[in-house]
């Protein structure tokens, strides 16, 4: 019987054959992706890329520069991404945690233990476990695996883990049976949200899916 962590490999190398590499997270800056991470909460990539290049446009990609900004114009300039006035909250209180403690500069905290890293981000209000997760793995190549509705209905309907599980669980079934690997936990998290947005679905198309010839079944969902 295959361990947990063949199984795995033998989804990502399925996926990775059928989709190729997918080149996330899109940004020219680490701030730029973590500002992607905060608005992407709710909301299609195609919103935030709309929200972005208004940000770009009005060139207030920097912490300090965005903090600033008057509130109404920020929320004017991330309108496409919805929920705008809440999202605008959000970045402010990024960067006002990246100023009060670091000065602002992202490279300040490079030397800093993951572990405490994610701790501090997870205490700014309205960044929640998949945001610091995915500006630790994306925006500051450190090894966390970054998990999701799609993370999870892929390892249930593949019996990789029972329906009921949380994000904490989710997430140690990557990283314990996987190297701490950037690039791939990058390039896995990646490929099952493509799979999960493409074919496995709440109700999944299975006949076209790249993962129909792995054991699976469409009887057990974690989808509410």
């Amino acid at each position: 019987m295959a361990t947990t962590r063949q199984q795995l490999m033998e989804i990502y190398e399925h996926l990775f054959r059928a989709f190729g590499p997918q080149d996330w997270w899109p940004g020219e800056t680490r701030f730029e992706i973590i500002v992607g991470a905060i608005l992407t909460q709710n909301t299609n990539w195609a919103n935030v890329a709309k929200a972005i290049a208004n940000l770009k446009g009005a060139k207030c990609l920097e912490p300090d520069t965005l903090h600033a900004m008057d509130t109404a114009e920020l929320e004017r300039l991330i309108r496409p991404a919805g929920y705008f006035r809440l999202k605008a909250k959000r970045l402010r209180n990024f960067t006002q945690w990246l100023l009060d403690n670091y000065q602002g500069r992202l490279d300040a905290i490079d030397a800093i233990e993951t572990r405490r890293l994610r701790e501090e981000l997870l205490g700014i209000s309205g960044i929640g476990p998949e945001t610091a997760d995915s500006v630790l793995l994306y925006a500051l190549d450190r090894p966390v695996f970054v998990v999701d509705t799609y993370t999870a209905r892929v390892a249930v309907r593949h019996g990789l883990i029972e329906p009921d599980i949380d994000y904490t669980q989710l997430q140690y079934l990557f990283e314990s049976n996987l190297e701490p690997d950037v690039r791939l936990f990058n390039e896995f998290h990646a490929l099952v949200v493509r799979v999960g947005k493409d074919f496995c679905k709440p109700t999944p198309r299975c006949e076209a899916c790249p993962l129909n010839d792995l054991p699976h079944t469409v009887e057990n969902s974690c989808d509410p």
